[in-house]
């Protein structure tokens, strides 16, 4: 009977969270976010970032402050931006007063120039530790809704703050999802406000954490989105092939036991370690690659979950830059796709979105290339691999096929889905065209 009982409920949130998704959502133009961490000492200037972020089409960032240098820079940009108060500032933001006094002073000014969409209050606060700082949430959530309100800003910011995958208490299969019971009461209230509010629920979710704690029983290609068996949820008959999208879902079944629902849930951070310390199991180059690649795939074709199909997943890829004064572990400091001077870390086939002055940019993959340059779509192509190029065309009698080329990309990691090909093989010299 108890099991009857439970399969009945799971079908009723299924059937409550199916219709409660926004059919619609695929209007969005496709695009991706990016978390845009300062924790370092040698990042470039906030305008050189913006140029960074243009070049690539980056469409959306998310910072954990109110830098009013950032937030200046990015005024007149297509960049929606999101920002964060820091922890530390919630008790002051009790206060209605206080509340209204802080967006009239960090986000009032910046508005409509920066295209600030978002106001993370806190981050990761349900599981920090500080007991006290769970219970200002709610609170200062409200106070500053209310202050959005006052001021005739709230149509186009919402409230929220993001979590960690450790306010569930199960997560396996993903219908199982639930919140631990000791902060049930105050996320409840928590949910009562995004549901009125119409925000999101943001959850940091990192799959690495997963296949790092246990790597003989997490398959490898299950969390990089690699090709896989994947895994049924027995209750729901959901087939899950990748390890991201059952956590999100996870997250959407625990809203829904708590009686919820139309909330979307959206990953306000993910990503993957370049490098760790030895006992940081996966955390290398060619793992950060595959895992963040294979997602801005899925970005940039409008999946969705399992669970929620017709609704794009919105997700912020951790990070931009490497940033060397984050403490602890190694890979603390190696989630960035870029090194501080603004080269790659590693190439996640970003250089695709590379922007163009005209609808067809041609560039250069010759030795001349390998030179330094700071700006445009040849930096974001120039992994040090140009001359292997040349070498081959010329090894070929000066003329290498586009199938050849292809494959060479492809086997040296440069798969760039929105390229397409042209090959002139004068003295080994190949061009690509952006559209």
């Amino acid at each position: 009977m108890a099991t009857f009982i439970r399969r009945m409920a799971i079908s009723y949130i299924l059937l409550t969270l199916f219709f409660s998704a926004d059919i619609g959502f695929f209007g969005r133009v496709a695009s991706f976010g990016i978390n845009y961490g300062q924790v370092a000492n040698n990042l470039p200037p906030p305008d050189k970032v913006l140029e960074l972020l243009t070049n690539l089409k980056v469409t959306r960032t998310r910072i954990y402050d109110t830098n009013p240098q950032i937030l200046t820079a990015f005024a007149n940009s297509n960049i929606e931006v999101i920002v964060t108060v820091e922890n530390n500032m919630l008790g002051q933001l009790n206060d209605p007063q206080q509340a209204l006094q802080w967006v009239s002073g960090h986000i009032k000014p910046y508005l409509p120039d920066t295209k600030i969409t978002g106001i993370q209050v806190g981050n990761e606060l349900f599981t920090n530790g500080d007991t006290t700082l769970i219970q200002y949430l709610v609170p200062a959530v409200v106070n500053i809704h209310n202050a959005l309100v006052q001021l005739g800003l709230d149509s186009n910011i919402h409230v929220s703050t993001p979590s960690s995958l450790e306010v569930l208490q199960e997560s396996y299969p993903p219908s199982a999802g639930s919140f631990k019971s000791e902060i049930s009461g105050i996320m409840s209230q928590f949910l009562n406000f995004l549901a009125t509010t119409k925000a999101p629920f943001w959850i940091n979710a990192y799959p690495y954490f997963a296949y790092k704690d246990d790597p003989n029983r997490i398959p490898l290609d299950y969390v990089l989105f690699n090709p896989n068996e994947g895994m049924v949820d027995s209750n729901t008959n959901l087939h899950y092939d990748n390890m991201l999208y059952a956590q999100v879902d996870a997250v959407s079944f625990a809203i829904a036991k708590l009686g919820f629902s139309g909330i979307e849930v959206r990953v306000s951070e993910t990503g993957w370690p370049s490098k760790g310390d030895p006992n940081e199991v996966g955390a290398t180059v060619q793992n950060a690659q595959t895992y963040n690649r294979n997602l801005l795939r899925r970005q940039m074709a409008n999946e969705g979950t399992p669970l929620s199909p017709r609704m794009r997943l919105e997700a912020y890829f951790f990070a931009l830059f490497n940033e060397d004064m984050k403490t602890g572990a190694t890979s603390e400091r190696n989630y960035g796709f870029f090194q501080p001077d603004a080269t790659m870390a590693y190439n996640v086939g970003l250089a695709a979105f590379a922007d163009s002055s005209t609808s067809s940019t041609s560039i250069s993959l010759t030795s001349s290339a390998t030179k330094t340059k700071k700006s445009g779509p040849t930096h974001f192509l120039n992994d040090g691999g140009n001359n292997k190029i040349c070498n081959t065309a010329k090894r070929q009698g000066n003329s290498i096929g586009k199938s050849t080329f292809s494959e060479w990309l492809h086997f040296h990691s440069l798969t760039l889905p929105l390229v397409t090909f042209q090959h002139q093989a004068c003295g080994g010299d190949v061009r690509l065209s952006l559209f």
